[in-house]
């Protein structure tokens, strides 16, 4: 490692509410971070159809390089991370042919069943290990076919979200190994798309673009952003496209005996395997198997997280606008009043999640939350016991002895559901870096600059960079 001169990394991390550009900054063997610009990513509700403003995304993303170059920053490289399974339609002439399609929208609910007669869901799973849900970006292309969907029927590529910025501001059309496995198309000892389920929705590995891996240079800002940003032509890096392995890239961790929790809108539980874990028994968990850095498979399951607690404070009158004092006032209610299963399809999109949670606990026979109180009580009680049933699935599945869990994200911020699922899972919580999907990107960045040499040397800086804190299980 080089520890003579300062690299700036610029790195964009879209999230499925918000988005930011974060400046990296190794020296002296520490990394820093600084929060350049943040930005709503919302969701776009036109013809009952919801979409996301890919434009917009790339409108920020220029604003922030802009800003760099007012300030006479020389940036190193440029990285993009974002949610899984969404993708953009790219026409013959090289235009974007329509906003990417939101995986929310209710559009792909029997898009499963309907394939299933074309391929069988064993066989799916056996090909792909990925996790069944229904807007995986599989199932979206099947549902666009079934609805003859112009954008797609144009289409000559077919780019993966972080792809098509990259493709925004560089014209070259990639296809990024962990964004990809997010789709149910990559096989994983192959690490290509399957020929049959790219077939069975229309598409071949030509309507993607050429493969690459984290850490590989895609190319240059072009002559066109150059001009626009005032910036000259930095190269820009596939990073751990799927913000997770971008999050996973960043645990702290110094052996391999953990489990970790990527806790946000999305509580996404697993392990960092060595290679696929793909059997009867995980397909009946419904575990998931995407790539990772350096070859590794996050074999984790994806559980619905902290989307409960955002849907219900926008939904709440009666309570305070303050986060942390909504968490701390619910540890006045009652403990265990009432659980909810948080992966039950009632809670992907409702119309009101205040409703659909005591919907639940109604049908089920339990108290039915009456404040914000109870009902942020019932939801951090409900995440921790679904983290101990998870993390037990894991122990039976997994290579390695887990001895602790390792929690980035912003959820490591709720002191109380991490004392919680401590308390649940009865072994060490250690919590941070809680903005971990930033600095595994600006991480992968310094790996692409030949700053560090692995994954491992990327965790050692990183532990020593920031703070963790420990939960005892009590």
């Amino acid at each position: 490692m080089n520890d003579k001169q300062t690299s700036v990394f610029f790195a964009v991390d879209l999230g499925a509410t918000s988005g930011r550009t974060i400046l990296g900054y190794i020296e002296d063997g520490k990394l820093t971070q600084r929060e350049l610009t943040r930005f709503p990513n919302r969701i776009i509700n036109v013809g009952r159809q919801l979409y996301w403003d890919i434009y917009a995304l790339y409108d920020e993303i220029i604003r922030g390089l802009r800003l760099c170059a007012d300030e006479g920053i020389s940036l190193t490289s440029i990285g993009i991370d974002s949610w899984g399974v969404d993708f953009v339609c790219i026409g013959s002439d090289g235009q974007i042919l329509r906003n990417p399609r939101c995986y929310r929208d209710p559009y792909t609910d029997h898009a499963m069943d309907e394939f299933f007669k074309k391929i069988p869901r064993k066989e799916v799973y056996t090909k792909t290990g990925i996790q069944f849900m229904p807007f995986n970006s599989l199932f979206q292309l099947a549902a666009q076919r079934a609805e003859s969907n112009s954008a797609l029927e144009a289409a000559d590529k077919v780019l993966f979200v972080p792809d098509a910025l990259t493709y925004m501001l560089t014209g070259e059309a990639v296809c990024e190994y962990t964004i990809l496995s997010t789709s149910q198309m990559l096989n994983p000892v192959t690490r290509r798309i399957d020929s049959e389920l790219a077939g069975a929705v229309g598409l071949g590995e030509e309507n993607f673009g050429r493969y690459v891996d984290p850490g590989q240079v895609v190319g240059m800002l072009s002559d066109e952003v150059q001009r626009i940003t005032g910036l000259g032509p930095v190269p820009v890096v596939a990073v751990a496209g799927h913000d997770t392995a971008s999050a996973v890239a960043a645990v702290p961790a110094l052996d391999a005996n953990y489990a970790y929790l990527s806790c946000g809108t999305w509580s996404l539980l697993g392990i960092e395997a060595p290679e696929a874990i793909i059997n009867d028994r995980s397909m009946e968990y419904n575990f998931t198997n995407e790539g990772g850095i350096e070859g590794t498979t996050r074999f984790l399951k994806n559980i619905c997280g902290m989307w409960l607690l955002e849907r219900c404070r926008g939904e709440w009158t009666d309570a305070p606008a303050d986060v942390n004092e909504i968490n701390r006032n619910a540890m006045e209610a009652k403990p265990m009043q009432a659980i909810i299963n948080p992966d039950d399809p009632r809670f992907a999109n409702p119309q009101s999640m205040v409703e659909a949670i005591r919907g639940y606990c109604k049908e089920t026979g339990q108290h039915i939350p009456q404040d914000y109180r109870e009902m942020a009580r019932c939801i951090f009680e409900s995440l921790a016991l679904r983290y101990r049933e998870v993390i037990g699935y894991l122990r039976e599945l997994s290579p390695v002895e887990i001895k602790r869990l390792h929690v980035i994200g912003g959820g490591s911020r709720n002191t109380y559901l991490m004392q919680m699922t401590a308390d649940a899972l009865q072994m060490p919580v250690v919590t941070g870096p809680v903005e971990g999907t930033a600095i595994g990107n600006i991480m992968l960045q310094a790996k692409a600059a030949g700053l560090v040499a692995d994954r491992f040397e990327m965790r050692s800086i990183i532990a020593c960079s920031i703070e963790t804190k420990t939960y005892e299980p009590k």
